[in-house]
């Protein structure tokens, strides 16, 4: 288990389609900052049916986009 869990199931459970975050929704949800390991866990949210299309450190928000079934 990531320590970005808690996001990926919030994604799975609560996203029906392509969506953004800010950092602070983010750090809100687990309950930690989001840092550089985010690159490596962001692979584990294809097990969840999405992707991380863009991470934009000038407005401090991610956008996820989801999986064709």
């Amino acid at each position: 288990m990531s320590k970005f869990n808690p996001l990926w199931e919030y994604i799975k459970n609560n996203k029906n389609s392509d969506f953004q975050l800010s950092f602070d929704q983010i750090q809100k949800i687990t309950g930690l900052p989001i840092d550089h390991s985010f690159l490596t866990y962001k692979k584990e949210l294809k097990n969840y049916g999405f992707e991380v299309e863009k991470i934009s450190l000038k407005n401090k928000t991610v956008s996820f986009k989801k999986l064709e079934e």
